[in-house]
């Protein structure tokens, strides 16, 4: 099983501060080498590309939305009967 650590303010402070010098490290054209930032190229997606991942996101929402509704009513059912068995188990007694 693993150690789960607490999560303290220092660590905390720590994360946030190791995070923030990746970020920096990572997407600072100057420390990367490039003199002049202006010749960085960046990485350039079609609108329709990300309307038709933004689709697709909103219809897996919607079937996740159906299953989670079925799954309600059938925890729903099997309380019940939980319910009924645990009464049946005290009126016997």
């Amino acid at each position: 099983m693993p150690r789960i650590k607490k999560l303290t303010p220092k660590l905390l402070r720590r994360m946030i501060i190791e995070e923030r010098r990746k970020l920096q490290e990572t997407s600072d054209p100057v420390a990367a080498g490039i003199e002049d930032p202006a010749k960085v190229s960046a990485e350039e997606v079609d609108a329709d590309a990300q309307a038709q991942t933004l689709e697709k996101d909103i219809d897996h929402l919607k079937v996740l939305k159906v299953q989670e509704s079925k799954l309600r009513k059938r925890l729903r059912e099997v309380s019940s009967r939980r319910r009924k068995v645990s009464n049946r188990i005290k009126r016997k007694l």
